[in-house]
C-alpha cells in the first residue's frame, strides 16, 4: 500500500471549501513521524480480530498504517471532509489477514460508536473537535467565513466530554491514543493570529485562533486516569528540518491557514496579499539555512488503557 498520502494535522470538518488532499500531503515525512511514534507505544490489543476506529483519518494513508499494524483487524477510518473520503476509499476493502479495512462519513463531534472497540486512535484530530452539545461547538473549518475554533482556555473541561465517551466505548482492556499538535504558542500560530487581527484583517477575518486549543500533557493524564485508565502521557518537539521555498508557509496552508483560504475564497487579490504579508512574517521568523529551514514543532501524546 502506497504511503505517499499518510500526513496529519488536518481538521476533520468540511464545509463550502474542502480540505485540499494535494496540499495536506505536502512535508508528508515530518507530518508522518508523530503517527509512526504513537503506535510505537500502542501494546497488543486484547483481541486477535480487534475492532479499530482511526477518528480523523484524512486521505487515507495513516489508516493504511493500521491496517499493516493489524491485518486481521476490522478498521473503519471516519472523517467529516468528502475531498478526504474519495481519496482514503480507494484503500478500503479486505486486508491480507482476513480483516477489513472501510472508510465512513461522520463528524467526530457526536460520533458514537455501535459496537465496543478494542484501538480508537486520533492522529491530530482532536484540537478541533467540541463535543456536540458542548458549550462553544465546533464549526467545521472549511466552512464558508469561519474560523478555526478558538481555545478559551478550558480545552481540559471541553475534551473531558470526549474522552468520556471515548473510553466508554473500548473493550475491556482496550486502548485510547491520540496526538494533537502543542505548538499554538510557535510563531507560525502566533503570526498568524495578529495578523488575523491586524486593522487590515480584522472585520474579514475575526480573531482566530488566538488563544490554545488543547490541555496541557498533565491534564490529559489526570483527565485520562480520572476515568480510571492506565495512562502513558508525553510531549515530543520534533525538529523538522523542511526544504522548498517558503516551506513553513506551505505547511500551514495544509492546516491552520484552511480557514483564512476559505474566507477569502470569493477574493483572490486579498487572499494572495493575506499571504504575502504572512509568508514575510515567516521568512523572518524561520529563516532558510544552508542546509534547510528548521521548523520546532511541539505534540502531545497519550495512550489509555482501559482496564479489564
Amino acid at each position: 500500500m502506497d504511503r505517499k498520502d499518510a500526513s496529519t494535522d488536518h481538521a476533520p470538518g468540511a464545509g463550502a471549501h474542502d480540505w485540499d488532499p494535494e496540499q495536506y500531503r505536502y512535508h508528508a515525512g515530518p507530518r508522518l513521524r508523530p503517527l509512526y511514534d504513537l503506535l510505537a507505544r500502542v501494546p497488543e490489543l486484547p483481541s486477535p480480530r480487534p475492532r479499530i476506529a482511526d477518528l480523523g483519518c484524512g486521505p487515507g494513508g495513516p489508516t493504511v498504517l493500521l491496517a499493516e499494524r493489524w491485518p486481521t483487524a476490522s478498521i473503519t477510518g471516519y472523517d467529516l471532509s468528502e475531498a478526504m473520503l474519495s481519496e482514503a476509499r480507494a484503500y478500503a476493502g479486505p486486508l491480507p489477514g482476513g480483516g477489513h479495512l472501510d472508510f465512513v462519513h461522520a463528524d467526530l463531534a457526536d460520533w458514537r460508536p455501535g459496537h465496543p472497540h478494542d484501538l480508537i486512535i486520533s492522529n491530530a484530530a482532536l484540537h478541533w473537535v467540541i463535543p456536540a452539545g458542548g458549550k462553544g461547538r465546533v464549526i467545521p473549518a472549511g466552512g464558508k467565513g469561519r474560523v478555526i475554533p478558538a481555545g478559551d482556555g478550558r480545552a481540559a473541561e471541553r475534551h473531558a466530554e470526549l474522552l468520556h465517551r471515548w473510553v466508554a466505548a473500548l473493550n475491556p482492556g482496550g486502548f485510547l491514543a491520540f496526538q494533537i499538535p502543542g505548538n499554538f504558542t510557535a510563531p507560525s500560530h502566533t503570526l498568524l493570529a495578529e495578523l488575523r487581527t491586524s486593522p487590515r484583517w480584522r472585520d474579514r477575518l475575526g480573531e482566530g485562533a488566538t488563544r490554545v486549543p488543547v490541555a496541557e500533557p498533565a491534564e490529559y493524564a489526570a483527565l485520562l486516569a480520572g476515568l480510571g485508565c492506565e495512562t502513558d502521557v508525553w510531549e515530543t518537539t520534533y525538529v523538522h528540518v523542511l526544504t522548498g521555498e517558503d516551506p513553513v508557509l506551505e505547511w500551514t496552508r495544509g492546516t491552520a491557514l484552511r480557514p483564512v483560504l476559505t474566507a477569502l475564497d470569493d477574493d483572490p487579490a486579498a487572499r494572495d496579499a493575506f499571504l504575502a504579508e504572512y509568508r514575510d512574517l515567516l521568512r523572518a521568523a524561520y529563516p532558510p539555512g544552508p542546509h534547510g529551514t528548521l521548523f520546532p514543532f511541539r505534540r502531545i501524546f497519550a495512550v489509555a488503557r482501559r482496564p479489564g
